[in-house]
Order: structure tokens, then C-alpha cells, then sequence
């Protein structure tokens, strides 16, 4: 990615179509625990070039994620989430060699089609599907390789931790902890290359009132989300992020 692209000029409908967006993502993320980056990624790289908007967006969720985690740490299930990452790893260092071996538009298909029909699955009254400790393989491989090629790894841990049986509380406090872990390496490769620069400072210092308000918010609509309605939410978080690899140019 180009490090040298300006921010534009802004009016002030860009600043606050930008700061509503920021907002209702990360009261979503403050309600399911994740779904930030589905919703502020795609919105905000329409008005900011994606070597910014990338790299705000993993430092923002990285403390939200802080403060989730640590806040619920006794709500944690480390034993669901110490055997995903050496596999995370795995698909991380696979997706650098696949991004030349492989057709990407195929495989965003195919894993955007997996994405959407699981998602869709666990909206309709269905048998719920149950996975032990040994699946961690696939889907830490597969969020490790997904995340790295497009970005959007998520899902494939919210469906290995939702197939847990973790309750409402347990899997986003369980996946706080790991988004924190898993950002932390990011964060460290976009200081190696360049991009936390002056104008991603300068945007996060602007970002991160509305983000933790938005955080907040969320917060608060948690406490009052049945486990029903919990799980439906995520559901539809899965269908839009299965969607939105499917149709991603």
C-alpha cells in the first residue's frame, strides 16, 4: 500500500458522516464484542484511503478490545483460546505464499460463501452445533489466513467460541482478549512498515472520544440483550461479513 496518500480536504458532512460512523460501530462492538471494522472499514475508506483508515481502525478496536478484556478477564475461557494460536499463526504465515499461488477472488468467494451460510444457519431454528477444543485447527488456520489476506478474520473465531457453548458475556470477553493479542501483531507489522504515522495519530487522537463513547453506549445495551437476541445479532454480524466478501471488488 501507498504510505503517501494525503487525507483529503474535509467538509464538515465528511467529518460528521465519519464521526456518526465511528460511533454506531463501536456501539455495536460495545453490544456483540466485535463487528467494528465490518461496519467502519467499508463506510470510512469511501472518504480515507484504506492505508489509514486500516490501520486507526485495528488501533481503536486494540483498546477496546484492552478495555473488554481486562474488564471481564474472569469471564475468559483461556482454554478455548490458548489452542487457537499457533494455528492463527500458521494461517497468518500461509496466506503470504497463498497470495501467489491462489486466485484471491475465488477464495474470498468460497470462504464469503462459507461465512454467510453458517451465519444464516445459526439465525433459523436450527440444532445448534457443538465443536471440541481440537477444532481450533481450522478455524484458527482459517482466521489467521483470512485475516491477513482481506482483513476480516472475525467471524471464524466467533463461530469456534459461539460452537463452545460460551454464553453472552464469556464470548465477548473471550474474544476481546484475543483480538488484543491478535492486534498486537498487527499493530507491531504497520509500525515496521510505516503506516502508524503522523496522520494516523493525528486521526486516532480525533477518532478515539467518539469510539470509546460509542464503546459506552454499547456497553450499557449489552447488560439488557437477552442470549436470544445476543446470538441473532451476531448471526446477522456473520451474514454481513460473508456478504460483504462475497461482493468485495
Amino acid at each position: 500500500m501507498d504510505t503517501s496518500l494525503a487525507i483529503p480536504s474535509l467538509s464538515i458532512a465528511t467529518i460528521a458522516l465519519s464521526a456518526t460512523v465511528v460511533l454506531v460501530a463501536y456501539t455495536v462492538r460495545g453490544i456483540a464484542g466485535f463487528g467494528s471494522g465490518l461496519i467502519a472499514i467499508p463506510l470510512l475508506s469511501l472518504s480515507f484511503p484504506l492505508t489509514l483508515v486500516v490501520p486507526l481502525v485495528v488501533a481503536l478496536d486494540f483498546l477496546g478490545s484492552a478495555g473488554q478484556g481486562l474488564k471481564n478477564r474472569r469471564l475468559v475461557s483461556w482454554r478455548d483460546l490458548a489452542p487457537l494460536l499457533p494455528f492463527t499463526i500458521l494461517g497468518m504465515v500461509s496466506a503470504l505464499y497463498l497470495l501467489d499461488a491462489l486466485d484471491p477472488t475465488w477464495l474470498r468467494r468460497a470462504l464469503g460463501t462459507f461465512v454467510l451460510v453458517y451465519g444464516t444457519y445459526q439465525l433459523l431454528s436450527l440444532p445448534t452445533l457443538a465443536v471440541t477444543r481440537l477444532s481450533s485447527l481450522p478455524y484458527g488456520f482459517l482466521g489467521g489466513l483470512v485475516g491477513t489476506l482481506f482483513g476480516t478474520g472475525g467471524p471464524f473465531y466467533i463461530m469456534y467460541l459461539s460452537m463452545r457453548g460460551l454464553d453472552k458475556g464469556a464470548l465477548r470477553a473471550s474474544f476481546a482478549v484475543w483480538f488484543l493479542i491478535y492486534a498486537t501483531l498487527l499493530l507491531a507489522g504497520y509500525a515496521t512498515f510505516g503506516f502508524l504515522n503522523e496522520q494516523t495519530l493525528i486521526s486516532f487522537s480525533v477518532a478515539l472520544p467518539v469510539a470509546v463513547a460509542g464503546l459506552l453506549i454499547g456497553g450499557r445495551i449489552h447488560t439488557r440483550v437477552t442470549q436470544a437476541t445476543f446470538k441473532r445479532m451476531i448471526s446477522v454480524l456473520l451474514i454481513l461479513s460473508g456478504t460483504g466478501l462475497l461482493f468485495k471488488s
